[in-house]
């Protein structure tokens, strides 16, 4: 009897031991077909993103107030790292030839739209080496000049007679300001004011306050407390009045006609990404610029969030870079 039992436990064992290894089997199986998100998960360190302009500059403060805000997302560090040159084609460059999956770019207009068409020999082609991931906040551009020049109908009148005495500043050659000054002095018919390149908005308002040139485009909310001090005249905005801007006049109302300019921020990283990696910026990036805080603080930094998808973003830089290269050909402007 003893040996029937043992005989029946054994073949239960047998049996168990078979299910078992069914089991492990079936299950790494499963594991080996898993989608990728369901292994990883993104970021799995700390995430840099890099600007193209110094610390207190529009687009630093920008980038700053998203890191901040994924960064308690993510739980994981975001790292705001300034590489300034070239007008951000140097942090441009730097992202889109990053392989490390954790590097983001903030960019401006220009370093994906004008930048290509004035320098064939662009180190990083932004169609092909950038991936658009979204287009993070916009701002209506603000013209600023010194004290002692008029504002209104009185200031157009006194640029185009001051011709090439007067001189203006940009963050660089074939930047949003840049081609705004241009469609400006083609509207007001002046051939006049030299354009000087600097390397953030910042150093342009110093060059203003010390004399060395005599207007700018800019962001409103780096140029209106020096307007608020009675250090600089607000002339108008390159588009209608904004909130961002409540009591400073279009442009339009002094006389200038022109298609309305934004100035704006994007996210954009190397085409190399990860589809990981893409996908969690997909999802949150646009929820982080819904956040009230993180709303109201790029609304105090000047700015006017948005959150865009990649989609959007990428019709956006088409559609700039068409009417650029209109400008560009019609002024005949050249890398200097």
């Amino acid at each position: 009897m003893f040996k029937r039992y043992f005989a029946m436990l054994e073949t239960l064992n047998f049996r168990r031991r078979g299910l078992i290894a069914m089991i492990a089997t079936v299950g790494l199986s499963t594991s080996l077909c898993a989608p990728a998100w369901a292994q990883t998960t993104w970021p799995q360190k700390a995430v840099r993103i890099v600007v193209g302009f110094p610390g207190g500059s529009t687009p630093d403060t920008a980038a700053r107030i998203l890191a901040d805000g994924l960064a308690k997302l993510w739980g994981q560090p975001v790292v705001v790292e300034a590489k300034v040159g070239a007008g951000g084609n140097v942090a441009a460059d730097g992202v889109a030839k990053a392989n490390d999956d954790h590097t983001l770019g903030v960019v401006i207009n220009g370093n994906l739209t004008s930048a290509k068409l004035l320098n064939p020999k662009l180190p990083y082609d932004p169609a092909k080496d950038l991936l658009p991931i979204s287009l993070l906040a916009t701002a209506p551009l603000l013209l600023v000049s010194p004290v002692d020049l008029p504002t209104g109908a009185a200031w157009v009148g006194a640029v185009r007679q001051a011709g090439d005495k007067l001189s203006y500043g940009s963050v660089g050659v074939g930047s949003v300001g840049h081609l705004g000054m241009e469609v400006i002095k083609s509207a007001i018919g002046s051939s006049g004011a030299v354009h000087v390149p600097y390397s953030g908005n910042p150093a342009i308002i110093n060059a203003m306050l010390g004399g060395q040139v005599q207007m700018a485009l800019m962001p409103p909310g780096l140029a209106l407390p020096h307007v608020k001090a009675g250090k600089l005249h607000a002339v108008g905005l390159t588009g209608p009045r904004s909130p961002l801007a409540p009591d400073v006049p279009a442009l339009a109302e002094a006389g200038v006609r022109m298609n309305p300019l934004e100035v704006w921020v994007a996210l954009v990283a190397s085409s190399n990404l990860s589809k990981a990696a893409q996908d969690r910026l997909a999802q949150d990036v646009p929820s982080v610029l819904k956040d009230p805080e993180i709303r109201q603080r790029m609304l105090a930094g000047g700015w006017d969030p948005v959150g865009s998808s990649s989609a959007t973003l990428a019709t956006r830089v088409r559609e700039e870079t068409r009417l650029f290269g209109e400008i560009i050909a019609a002024r005949g402007i050249k890398l200097e």
